[in-house]
């Protein structure tokens, strides 16, 4: 699915795919796609975090792409969310990202939808138990089901570019103390579940009529649960478990067509 970048003037040029299957280095030049004679980025070191101030470019606050709002977050502080990351490639080398550098699919960066430009952030695959420190300094992925787009050497080194995407874990560094010495370690390796979330109600009532429109437009596997989100207690309704981001995509697209927007992925 194609997303887009911020800058309406950068609009022609920073048109990018999201969510996408690796392709071929023969693929048509219009694909995304890895490098045709891929570079070793096993000693590309990691970005060194330092604190920033915000780019003067990127961070308007609220936005609005493809018919969807965004808004920028005040802070990376305390940042942190797990989901499905993508990878941009070839197709992107050399174009403005949105706070206008110039993108470089052999640096250690990546986009994100509402994080501060820039933040650095850890991202850990939850399949492999990798980590990479990355800088964000781009806009994106414009997709319902994903949560961050990686540079193609940040794909590399988490072991998710042959699939196109990955589980993963983002957590912001505080960018007032944006040493990994303020980090916990990574998340330990550990069998995890993926989920569709429909909807999260404070009424428990709403939460079950949600499910039973659901079941009733014959969509298996329908549950309810809670979760304390602060001090408030929320009714979750979700699909689930899946096999994989390739069922959590059909099942989104098939809710889109059912006209329930703003779907989410939840991992356990």
């Amino acid at each position: 699915m194609a997303w887009v970048r911020l800058l309406p003037l950068l609009l022609v040029i920073t048109l990018a795919a999201c969510g996408r299957e690796a392709t071929r280095p023969d693929a048509p030049p219009d694909v995304d796609r890895a490098p045709a004679v891929p570079r070793d980025v096993a000693n590309i070191p990691d970005a060194v975090p330092r604190a920033e101030p915000r780019s003067a470019y990127g961070n308007r606050s609220p936005y609005t792409v493809l018919g969807r709002t965004y808004s920028v977050l005040p802070t990376a502080k305390g940042y942190k969310e797990r989901g499905i990351a993508s990878w941009y490639g070839e197709k992107f080398h050399g174009r403005l990202t949105s706070n206008r550098e110039p993108y470089d699919m052999y640096g250690m960066t990546a986009a994100h939808k509402t994080l501060p430009l820039p933040t650095y952030a850890r991202v850990t695959s939850l399949d492999n138990g990798r980590s990479v420190v990355l800088r964000i300094n781009d806009r994106g992925p414009f997709h319902e089901n994903r949560i961050i787009d990686l540079s193609y050497a940040a794909a590399v080194k988490l072991g998710i570019q042959a699939r196109g995407t990955g589980l993963v874990e983002v957590e912001a560094l505080d960018p007032e103390h944006p040493d990994l010495a303020t980090l916990p370690p990574p998340p330990e390796l550990e069998p995890h579940q993926l989920y569709v979330q429909v909807g999260a109600y404070g009424s428990r009532d709403n939460a079950r009529a949600m499910a039973d429109r659901l079941e009733g437009l014959c969509f298996r596997d329908v549950f309810l649960d809670r979760v304390h989100i602060g001090r408030e207690l929320l009714h979750r309704v979700r699909i689930g478990p899946l096999d994989g981001v390739e069922d959590a995509d059909r099942i989104i697209t098939e809710l889109a067509r059912a006209g329930l927007h703003g779907i989410r992925t939840t991992i356990d």
